[in-house]
């Protein structure tokens, strides 16, 4: 048998604490296993590292030898594996428009040496839950399953969208709750907005639903019913066909950022999330 880290952490932990008792609760084993650990090391090296005759905690000229080479070996280890897991890849799904401000903590944490692949998916919650990404960023407000946590990193002021045909492209001094009737276009997996959106939601009201961003956008062009939409919208998805007007009292809308939390998250998914 080889010289396994487990059983240079075990001799360090032993050797630091001076104490069996100690240093198998900091290693979170049992005296008796750390005792075995210890013997099985001093097999492999085949000489005594820990004096038994001492009534205190002494260390054989040999034992002090390891100390010094396990103490340079471990950091080494521990400093090579820190490296690798800040170049790992980690996949960040989002459904439409990127925020313009995601570019700087994507490039924080790639000038630590890790890299961020996007993937624009029409549900990315689905796709966090199914495993295929690391990461979700979403808008919706949406209750998540017990295994994924969620974080709101922004907030945006939010627009009414609506056909350059619909009287309303022309209007001025639009409050919120004068569009609360008009017929609704609503991507219901990741859309911003939905009937609830107004405080007493009009049960006569015409809903129009779809599932991605880019039928909405071409419903509203259709003039099919009204939309919101972040404000970002206007310059980052124009349309011929769309007209994007401030409405001082709408609701902004959230940004959140999702992950799984069993099993445990990458160490560069955390990396990641302290720099968001």
């Amino acid at each position: 048998m080889d010289i396994e880290l487990r059983h240079l952490r075990a001799f360090l932990a032993l050797c630091e604490e001076a104490n069996y008792t100690r240093a198998a609760a900091r290693l979170h084993l049992s005296q008796p296993a750390l005792t075995r650990t210890i013997q099985q090391l001093e097999r492999i090296v085949e000489c005594r590292l820990i004096e038994r005759t001492s009534r205190r905690f002494e260390l054989t000229e040999a034992g002090v030898d390891l100390v010094k080479h396990s103490r340079r070996i471990i950091a080494d280890i521990d400093t090579v594996a820190a490296e690798l897991r800040l170049r790992a890849t980690i996949e960040v799904g989002f459904a439409w428009l990127l925020p313009d401000w995601f570019a700087v903590p994507r490039s924080h944490y790639e000038a630590l040496g890790g890299r961020i692949t996007l993937r624009r998916i029409d549900d990315p919650l689905a796709a966090l839950e199914a495993g295929s990404i690391d990461i979700a960023l979403y808008r919706n407000e949406a209750r998540l399953p017990r295994h994924l946590a969620s974080r709101m990193i922004a907030t945006e002021q939010r627009v009414l969208a609506v056909s350059t045909n619909s009287p309303l492209a022309t209007a001025n001094n639009l409050a919120w709750a004068d569009l609360a009737h008009y017929p609704l276009v609503v991507n219901t997996v990741s859309g911003t907005i939905h009937a609830g959106s107004w405080p007493a939601p009009d049960p006569e009201r015409e809903i129009i639903t779809c599932t991605n961003f880019d039928t909405w956008i071409e419903l509203v062009a259709a003039d099919r019913g009204i939309g919101g939409v972040p404000a970002l919208a206007r310059t980052r998805a124009p349309h011929p066909g769309v007209v994007y007007i401030d409405i001082p009292d709408a609701p902004p809308s959230h940004v959140y950022l999702a992950w799984r939390t069993k099993p445990t998250p990458l160490r560069a998914v955390k990396q990641f999330l302290e720099n968001a």
